[in-house]
């Protein structure tokens, strides 16, 4: 990969991390370059800035989950993908050395490699190589079976959710729903688990979006329709 795109994906991930403009973040990083090659103590081999900081928009599952599954939090695996060069990868590369170096599990697969490459800025907040994906919680005091009701039954999901303009689709998972979404043309997958004695998490997953903006208003959307929707199922 060219050394101008590498350093245009720093300059990327440092404004993921400080909330800089392009041009404030890059001049950073020259001035810090510049420092660098005038001190005798630098070397060429200096850690990624985004390794000390990662950006929580990044992840896409919880450090201790991802221990639980793979036996390394986040920032341990970002380590050894800075030490083998992995932002000179593509995506593609980046997921064959995971699974073929250290026997990931082809989920875990995509997972790291999709938050690596957004704390490392190749990739933007909620975009996955489909689209863009955005995830929402919410617990609710409703068994897991009453509360996908919620989205199943016509007739109650239009008292929280009106004019949604979406279609089921088959599924066998248990206790989960996928849905064509209309506008924009997106895909919802939707999971209910138990929690406690007559409560449940809803997730909703809604991927396949079109572009960032997207992304970011349906995030602020879907809390507020779980909201509307906990409000239902807990007034019933």
């Amino acid at each position: 990969m060219p050394t101008q795109k590498i350093f245009k994906q720093r300059v990327r991930a440092r404004m993921t991390k400080t909330g800089e403009s392009y041009s404030a973040a890059r001049r950073q990083l020259l001035n810090k370059a510049s420092e660098a090659a005038e001190s005798p103590t630098s070397t060429s081999a200096e850690v990624p800035e985004a390794t000390a900081a990662i950006p929580a928009d990044a992840l896409l599952v919880a450090d201790e989950a991802m221990e639980r599954a793979t036996g390394k939090r986040h920032d341990e695996w970002f380590a050894l993908l800075d030490e083998w060069g992995a932002t000179q990868h593509t995506h593609t590369e980046i997921a064959r050395w995971l699974s073929e170096t250290h026997g990931f599990p082809g989920w875990w697969v995509q997972n790291v490699t999709v938050a690596y490459e957004r704390a490392r800025g190749m990739r933007a907040p909620h975009q996955m190589h489909d689209g863009f994906s955005i995830t929402v919680s919410r617990t609710v005091d409703a068994d897991p079976a009453r509360a996908l009701e919620a989205f199943t039954e016509v007739s109650v999901r239009a008292r929280w959710l009106p004019d949604a303009g979406i279609r089921q689709r088959p599924t066998r998972a248990a206790l989960s729903a996928r849905f064509d979404w209309a506008d924009p043309l997106s895909r919802l997958v939707v999971s209910a688990v138990p929690k406690a004695p007559g409560k449940a998490i809803v997730t909703v997953a809604h991927e396949k979006l079109p572009d960032a903006e997207s992304a970011a208003r349906f995030k602020v959307a879907w809390r507020g329709w779980l909201g509307e929707l906990k409000g239902l199922l807990e007034r019933d």
